[in-house]
């Protein structure tokens, strides 16, 4: 070992990142191991490098004891005191070793364990660098695909895209530039694996910070997202500054910055609503673009509610499949209920005949219980004139 050595570490940790007291102590150790396993030593072994020459010595330490039952472990302390009259029982006394061809075996010997302790430096480095974007969007490169991912290329690290996390609406080539989003970061034994995701909620609301300056420095906040992965979304949004409409800055002018979101999800549609701290506002506000009559609350079910739309906007508040619904619903974390103008009409009215139905029973049932009192009211009166009549005059 000499001198060239150490210009390779300065190297290694200028060109890779990789700390050179890291490396130091993993050939250190490398060189313990080689030494035990070339010469069948099983004695207690230090290695000292020197970073300055380069130069590498072999210690064989031994403690002093009264009574030496290892030689190769222990040394007498009658022997310590003849090296140094100081040493006493306890202490531990380094002998040099070094072997005269030891630089050639132990270079050959360490060189795959420092290697992988290098790796092993490298994936940590890697793992705390990624492990920063969790939760984040990042640019990647589409490389390749199998059956179960896609494979994104983020720089120093290969990424996966599972079949859940991919939009249906997309397909992906190889050299697709696309963003993700860094759903978890995990340290495997085969080093750092990064999961991302196209579909996840929250990339929309990473993909409006980078578009919307407004939301990016907190003057408009996003409260709440539902989203269909690549068909629509709806995003709720409110504003800090009331001189600020909150929709309209995400739209932007010309529709431009919601329309470079829709651009860069294949097509996906979203709508921004307003979110207001008045639940009926905010469920009226997230069926857009339908209109809204009127929002009633279950009183035993705070989060159930029927929503009355005009009778021509019915197939436009519940939507394809029911999607308008289905988002609105997630979007406001309610149960919701929708009805036409003219089906709560014919509800109430049922309503309205079940109620007069019961007042007439009620009113039958009183009419008849007032009846059957006359009655034995006439019966008793009846049979105590009988009895007076019939008793004999004194």
């Amino acid at each position: 070992m000499s001198k060239e050595m150490l210009n390779a570490l300065d190297t290694l940790e200028a060109e890779k990142g990789v700390s050179k007291t890291i490396v130091i102590e993993a050939l250190e150790a490398a060189l313990i191991s080689a030494y035990k396993r070339h010469y069948g030593q099983s004695q207690n072994i230090e290695v000292d490098f020197d970073e300055n020459e380069g130069d590498i010595n072999v210690y064989a330490v031994k403690e002093v004891t009264d009574e030496v039952m290892d030689s190769q472990l222990e040394i007498s302390l009658k022997d310590a005191t003849a090296i140094n009259p100081a040493y006493e029982v306890g202490d531990r006394i380094r002998f040099e070793v070094t072997p005269k061809d030891f630089g050639r075996i132990a270079a050959q010997t360490a060189k795959q364990v420092i290697l992988q302790r290098v790796r092993e430096a490298e994936r940590s480095i890697i793992y705390d660098e990624f492990s920063a974007y969790e939760n984040d969007i990042m640019q990647g490169v589409v490389e390749r695909q199998d059956r179960r991912y896609i494979y994104v290329n983020l720089g120093k690290i290969e990424a996966v895209l599972s079949k859940q996390d991919q939009m249906p609406n997309e397909h992906y080539q190889a050299h697709d530039k696309i963003k993700v989003y860094v759903t978890r970061v995990e340290n495997t034994s085969k080093g750092p694996q990064v999961f991302v995701s196209r579909t996840h909620p929250d990339l929309l609301r990473r993909l409006f910070e980078q578009e919307v300056p407004e939301i990016y420095d907190g003057t408009v906040e996003i409260l709440s997202i539902a989203r269909e992965a690549g068909d629509r979304a709806k995003i709720a949004v409110r504003s800090i500054d009331p001189d600020i409409d909150p929709v309209g800055t995400c739209v932007g002018p010309q529709g431009q910055r919601v329309q470079a979101l829709v651009n860069e999800l294949k097509g996906e549609n979203m709508d921004i609503v307003e979110w207001n701290e008045d639940p009926a506002i905010y469920i009226a506000n997230s069926l857009n673009p339908s209109e809204v009559s009127d929002v009633i609350f279950d009183m035993e079910n705070p989060k159930v509610c029927t929503v009355v739309v005009p009778d021509n906007q019915l197939s436009l508040a519940i939507g394809k499949r029911g999607q308008n619904a289905r988002l609105a619903a997630k979007l406001t974390a309610y149960k919701i209920d929708i009805k036409s103008e003219s089906d709560m009409e014919d509800f109430y009215a049922q309503l309205d005949e079940e109620e007069d139905a019961s007042e007439a029973t009620d009113t039958e049932e009183v009419e008849d219980t007032v009846l059957e009192d006359n009655n034995e009211a006439f019966d008793e009166e009846h049979v105590s004139n009988v009895s007076d009549e019939s008793e004999p005059e004194s």
